[in-house]
């Protein structure tokens, strides 16, 4: 694919490496140690990543990875996950992106899979993609001195502190059995376990390395930070299968003594705060979107997933970037769902990217209506689908990518 004359579109060689990572490195503000070196070969087909050039050298970068993702109800759905999308500062507003997107889709495409995402570190770029948020996740911070739970809140206790070499044998198999039953994450591949291990000191901000919590059913990692007002204790990870696990492990989070504060990322409707006699203690700080998801095959992609509400609703769905879009009948009987094209009149439009933010249940109809992100026929129409796509467990992102 040719933009200018000297600007073009091809797949990646192996001699392409040492630009790639050159580009990915300024394009997100680090310096690529071997750790990350092994991680990204060991995750990445370089017939995988698409490069732009400009009279043969690289100025642009992505590539997609083959994932599993958890939808609701349970099911494994294989995806494409985008990431090292990266254009140099040099090209900038030349229609690098665009075109470095056009080929990726269409070896995503060429794979069949009913969905891609990807993480974004801006915003404003993948909704004309066709791309919406999924996941949302809110960052807290919690004063420890003053954390009291509630009389009435359980104490399971199991939580025990482990080192790094019984962790590398515990938390894989905990994570499993969590991401199998949340919607938005995906499998972790073992070289993501031996980077998370290998826990390279020139990515912790100067913080300590980890430390690890584990309960049967659950595990938080952690790390330290000195700060002028005292020590704090940054969560890096909370996986809990269980409620009693979750409640387990934040009891053992507020109990370190010495710290002053606990600083951690979380679903919104997390329930610690009702745990707590102070409401208002865990204060956020940041809300913040995390898995972004675009349907590549409507029907196959709200087929696999289950549904709060049996129902028949007819969606008119528009993509201007490529061809996903059309009108589908959505026929869900006892939670699950048929998705056929039809020629029927729609009961709500909306466009791709607001399906997406739909689809892991994280936003709710009512709230893409009131924004003027759907059209439906009538207030029942809306309602109907509002309930319809309730999940049952809420939508976390696994890990970045």
């Amino acid at each position: 694919m040719t933009l200018h004359d000297t600007i073009s579109v091809r797949p990646a060689t192996d001699n392409d490496w040492p630009a790639l990572e050159l580009l990915d490195s300024v394009a997100f503000a680090y310096h690529p140690v071997d750790a990350d070196r092994t991680l990204t070969r060991a995750l990445t087909r370089t017939e995988d990543v698409v490069v732009a050039t400009d009279a043969g050298t690289p100025i642009g970068l992505a590539l997609d990875l083959p994932m599993d993702l958890t939808v609701p109800g349970g099911t494994q759905v294989p995806v494409r996950g985008v990431t090292w999308v990266s254009v140099a500062p040099t090209h900038r507003r030349r229609g690098v992106l665009r075109a470095l997107f056009a080929q990726i889709h269409n070896n995503i495409g060429r794979t069949g899979v009913p969905l891609a995402m990807l993480t974004a570190s801006d915003a404003g770029i993948y909704g004309r993609f066709g791309y919406g948020p999924a996941t949302v996740s809110t960052s807290v911070t919690i004063d420890r001195r003053f954390a009291r739970f509630r009389d009435d809140a359980p104490d399971p206790g199991g939580v025990v502190l482990t080192d790094q070499a019984t962790a590398v044998t515990r938390l894989p198999e905990i994570y499993e059995r969590w991401r199998l039953i949340t919607p938005g994450a995906q499998n972790r591949p073992q070289p993501q376990w031996d980077y998370t291990f290998a826990d390279p000191e020139e990515h912790r901000d100067g913080k300590s390395g980890l430390h690890y919590l584990i309960h049967p059913d659950g595990y938080a990692t952690f790390r330290y930070r000195s700060a002028d007002d005292g020590m704090v204790a940054v969560v890096a990870e909370l996986v809990a299968v269980t409620d009693a696990a979750h409640t387990a492990l934040w009891r053992t989070l507020c109990g370190l003594d010495l710290t002053q504060r606990i600083e951690a990322t979380q679903h919104p409707d997390d329930p610690l705060r009702l745990m707590l006699t102070d409401y208002r203690l865990p204060r956020t700080t940041r809300r913040s979107d995390d898995l972004w998801v675009r349907i590549m095959d409507v029907p196959a992609a709200l087929g696999a997933r289950t549904y709060a509400l049996d129902g028949d609703i007819v969606l008119a769905v528009r993509d201007p970037y490529l061809d996903a879009g059309g009108t589908f009948a959505l026929t869900v009987r006892d939670g699950h769902a048929e998705c056929r094209r039809t020629d029927a009149t729609a009961h709500v439009t909306l466009d791709l990217d607001a399906l997406g933010s739909l689809y892991l249940g994280a936003h709710r109809a009512r709230t893409l209506a009131a924004a003027h992100r759907i059209e439906a026929a009538s207030d029942r129409d809306l309602a109907l689908v509002d309930m319809m796509f309730a999940a049952d467990r809420p939508a976390v992102l696994g890990y970045g990518f």
